[in-house]
């Protein structure tokens, strides 16, 4: 799990070093995508059909998933890298409310206060700087539909394989940004001219980073809950922003306070990473 949310981390990073708009980034990095799951789908050659409700299902789900990344990479086109993905760190905290209402689980108190913890770490990481509002509330929207999606797959893990979801879902995709562009957005068939550098990263957004990290995150659902999952993906502002700090130096730098606050969600991670291994540690006894 730690591999892909490396994987992960380097998302971050690669939105900033693309130069294009993050419709156009988000737009190839799933039509990328699917042609990768495609050309796999094909040579594995799977016997079992996807039912047209599952598919329109699934497709929907798609179009949440590039909402949340138009929101995303808008965040870190916005402000930087850092304050983009510490606001992902709020998916525990949706999640703590989502998933119940949804997968219809029982509501854990532990859950309850470390998405609380999480919550104060974002209002600390911010500390009244409103420099950055707009990255701000566009990672946070983004963290939403991230948890919303990741969720909403766990209903279909046990159901179609993990390759057949990613792909349907980078289709839709596809779709639901082509459509955000020609209608909602003033689009011209120039805007999808892109540098040879683009290109190069958005083929390894697209190939590494989004169908094989993707695939492999919606398989593990099968052993974890999505809450698990969300709270291991929260670890990714750590990869994230030291490559960012690393890569990009004076721009990505910020205050004590927003590392603080970013302290805090690591340590939240990890805390509910040693209490869910010692109640499965009492489970089996």
């Amino acid at each position: 799990m730690h591999l892909i949310v490396v994987l992960l981390g380097l998302t971050g990073v690669l939105g900033k070093l693309i130069e294009t708009g993050s419709t156009v980034l988000v737009w190839y990095r799933m039509l990328i995508a699917f042609l990768f799951l495609g050309v796999y789908i094909y040579f594995k050659s799977y016997s079992s059909r996807v039912s047209k409700k599952h598919f329109m299902q699934i497709i929907g789900i798609g179009c949440i998933v590039a909402a949340h990344w138009l929101l995303f990479f808008e965040s870190i086109k916005v402000s930087n890298v850092s304050v983009a993905v510490v606001c992902m760190g709020t998916s525990s905290l949706f999640s703590s409310i989502l998933e119940p209402l949804i997968i219809k689980r029982k509501i854990f108190l532990r859950e309850i206060i470390l998405a609380i913890i999480v919550l104060i770490a974002i209002i600390i990481a911010m500390n009244a700087d409103f420099s950055y509002l707009r990255g701000y509330i566009y990672g946070i929207a983004a963290a939403f539909l991230a948890t919303l999606f990741t969720i909403l797959n766990a209903l279909f893990v046990n159901k179609i394989e993990s390759e057949k979801i990613t792909s349907i879902e980078m289709l839709g995709g596809v779709l639901f940004v082509s459509i955000y562009m020609l209608f909602f957005n003033s689009f011209s068939l120039g805007d999808l001219n892109i540098s040879w550098n683009d290109m190069i990263y958005l083929t390894i957004l697209g190939g590494i980073c989004t169908s094989f990290a993707f695939v492999v995150s919606v398989e593990v659902m099968k052993f974890l809950s999505p809450y698990n999952v969300i709270m291991a993906v929260n670890l990714e502002p750590v990869y994230s922003i030291l490559l960012a700090l690393l890569l990009f130096g004076e721009s990505e730098s910020m205050n004590f306070s927003f590392y603080l606050g970013a302290i805090l969600i690591i340590g939240a991670v990890s805390l509910d990473g040693y209490l869910k291994k010692q109640e499965d540690k009492q489970s089996i006894k």
